[in-house]
């Protein structure tokens, strides 16, 4: 495993499960440090932490409600007086929520919008604030395929996640003039925790079967986007700047084909996390 991340400080959001998490152990394995943002359970970002530390790495957890927009800007100077410093943001965190468009609450709306976008955005700036002084540092915005193909029911998270890829080239214009580079991963599919458990509750999935959909044949894990991410965050990538690059298992070549649309949605998202479900 290439070890270009070796010494580098990186904040990674929602880090307590999934994709983050996944991030996080991955970066950690490439030599980086690594701070662990989690806005609920401290029990997943505890645990990648104690495993880091184990393997004699360095790790920080940080909890910070990305909805409130002082706690936003504060978490990359906390994530730099915890690691020491700071060269990179992985804007990871992010909620998933289904629902019919007749039926969505202003309420659910601002949820999604304040975390996935408003969060990502002020995330950014205080960690810029960091960076441009010295004139070097590394923004990685996760948005999904979703921002590029539309599914059943996902109007408001498929809007955020297109908001993401719109600001990733905004913001990297402006940025890398401050020595700043900023890129995005549309991620696919990968089965996390969280919707692991909402599908067990569907008698009708079959992991093997949904995986055969894919052109890759196989779903993806955390460290499929983590390698990614790895990449965009190390000087191998300097000529890449304001990009949105898709990891998906090739699911974006044969979304406009699925024909599921008009199937009714059985599985709910978003519990626990935003309002009225």
């Amino acid at each position: 495993m290439f070890q270009t991340l070796a010494g580098r400080h990186i904040l990674i959001t929602g880090a307590g499960t999934g994709i983050g998490r996944g991030l996080a152990l991955d970066f950690a394995d490439r030599g980086a440090k690594v701070a662990l943002h989690y806005a609920h359970s401290a029990d997943g970002a505890e645990s990648a932490a104690a495993t880091i530390r184990a393997a004699g790495g360095t790790a920080a957890v940080l909890k910070a409600d990305l909805g409130e927009v002082s706690q936003a800007r504060q978490l990359p100077e906390r994530a730099a007086e915890a690691l020491g410093d700071l060269d990179g943001v992985i804007n990871n965190s992010g909620i998933t929520m289904n629902r019919p468009l007749l039926k969505t609450t202003p309420e659910q709306y601002d949820t999604l919008f304040n975390v996935n976008v408003r969060g990502m955005f002020f995330v950014s700036q205080g960690a810029a604030e960091i960076m441009i002084p010295r004139q070097g540092g590394t923004l990685v915005n996760i948005s999904s395929v979703h921002a590029y193909g539309a599914m059943t029911e996902h109007s408001v998270y498929a809007a955020t996640k297109a908001a993401i890829v719109g600001l990733t080239r905004t913001m990297s214009l402006e940025l890398i003039q401050q020595g700043v580079r900023v890129n995005c991963i549309a991620s696919g599919w990968v089965l996390v925790e969280n919707q692991r458990k909402v599908l067990e509750l569907d008698e009708t999935f079959d992991e093997q079967a949904a995986a055969q959909v894919l052109p890759s044949g196989f779903i993806g894990q955390g460290s499929d986007i983590g390698a990614l991410a790895a990449f965009l965050s190390s000087p191998e990538s300097r000529y890449i700047i304001g990009q949105t690059i898709n990891c998906d298992g090739g699911q974006t070549t044969i979304m406009p084909a699925v024909p599921f649309f008009r199937d009714p949605v059985t599985v709910q998202y978003g519990q626990g996390y935003v309002p009225g479900l």
